[in-house]
This record gives C-alpha cells, structure tokens and sequence, in this order.
C-alpha cells in the first residue's frame, strides 16, 4: 500500500484506504471525490490486466471482484462507485457534492443530475468494461466496435441532456457527482478512439474540470500504480 497524497482534512476524518485500479474509471470518480473533499487516503493498486480482482484476498474485500473498493477504519468495507460517493457525501458533507437545500433537491436539475451519474455508471461503463468486452469477443477489432457503439450511444444522450443543464459544470457551476463521473467516461472514450466532435458541450465540461486541482491529482496519469510508459499517453 503507498499513501496517494499527504492533503490535510478539513475535519476529523476516519482511516480511508482505497482499493483502486489507476485506469479504472469507476476508482477514478471516487478518486475525485476524495480529492474534492481534501480527504487524506491511501492506495492499495489492484492490477485488474494480472487478475488482482480475483485473490482470494480481495474477494474477500469486494465479493465481485471489483475496484473500487474503500475500507473505513480496517473495518467496513463498500463497494461500487456511486454507493462509495454518497457515504462519503453523508460522512463528509463539506464541501457538498450534491444540492443540500431541500427544495433544490426536489428540482428536476436534481433528478437528471441522478440520471448523469446513472447513464454513465450503468448505462455506458459497464459495456465496455474488461470483464464485459473479454466476454464478448477474442478478437480486438471486435471489442473496439463494441465499446465504441455503447460509448456513443451514451455520450449522445449525455449531451443532449446537459446542453439545457450545464454551466462551466454539469449542472450550473457547481462540481457534483455528475462531473465526478464524467471525466473518467470522457477520458475512456478517447482511449477508444471515440469521435467526441458531436458532444461540444461534454468536451466544454470536461476542459473546464481538467484545471481543477481535485481532478489532476486524481487523474489516471497520476496514480502510485501508473505505469511510466503510460503517463503520456493517458
């Protein structure tokens, strides 16, 4: 385990050690909220291309097989992205990663905003996940053509849903979850070759949130586990 960053909390924090994958989206957006929120945590790599996700020892950490994982005080242990963003939303509220005013909460802009997170944490990753495309084919120019179908497919419902939404961020100025999810989804559909050219809007968001300090540290290219070959290119 390497400790990812020595950031100093805003309040009293519990132990927080996060099982993560440099590359993997999902870690990525918990990633992002941590940094967001100035928490103090450390790494323990998994190596999702060696089959680290299915030792026995981390199995017993997350019974899927799947990063990310956050283990609280060497005690609890949660499992899947969104679940992880939201405890960390209840634990840490400060600063809010989603609308604290009731009435807010009620909006439409809160409701789509669930909508963001869920198009690309269900919608759009899990089809092109390793587990999903190795199931799908041997062949590579196969899995390209897969992921980048799902991956459009989702990106088009993303832009037109956050051209009436979004300010510099997803929804008006303000970071959330939504943008938490984002950049890791964006990123990927580069590194698939996606053609982003019809989605200005998301290619604006995605900009703006890449001079975010929270979110270059959290960056891929800036993980304890990234390889040195991969910097550049990610």
């Amino acid at each position: 385990m390497e400790k990812f960053a020595d950031v100093k909390p805003q309040i009293e924090q519990d132990e927080l050690l996060l099982y993560t994958y440099y590359r993997s989206s999902c870690s990525w957006r918990v990633r992002i909220a941590l940094e967001l929120k100035g928490l103090k945590y450390e790494i323990a790599p998994v190596h999702l291309l060696k089959s680290d996700q299915l030792k026995q020892e981390f199995i017993k950490v997350s019974p899927l097989g799947q990063v990310p994982a956050l283990v609280i005080n060497k005690k609890i242990a949660l499992v899947q992205s969104i679940a992880i963003m939201e405890c960390l939303e209840e634990r840490y509220p400060e600063p809010a990663l989603l609308p604290k005013d009731l009435h807010k909460r009620a909006t439409v802009s809160y409701f789509e905003h669930r909508e963001i997170c869920e198009i690309i944490a269900s919608g759009i990753q899990p089809l092109q996940n390793l587990g999903t495309m190795d199931k799908i084919s041997d062949d590579e120019d196969k899995k390209l053509v897969w992921a980048q179908y799902w991956i459009h497919r989702g990106l088009t419902a993303l832009e037109t849903i956050l051209k009436s939404t979004s300010g510099s961020c997803c929804f008006g100025d303000d970071v959330t979850f939504a943008d938490c999810c984002l950049v890791p989804q964006i990123s990927n559909a580069q590194r698939f070759k996606v053609d982003v050219t019809p989605f200005p809007t998301l290619m604006r968001i995605d900009k703006y949130l890449s001079t975010i300090p929270a979110f270059q540290r959290a960056h891929a290219s800036k993980q304890p586990d990234t390889p040195p070959e991969m910097v550049s290119v990610l």
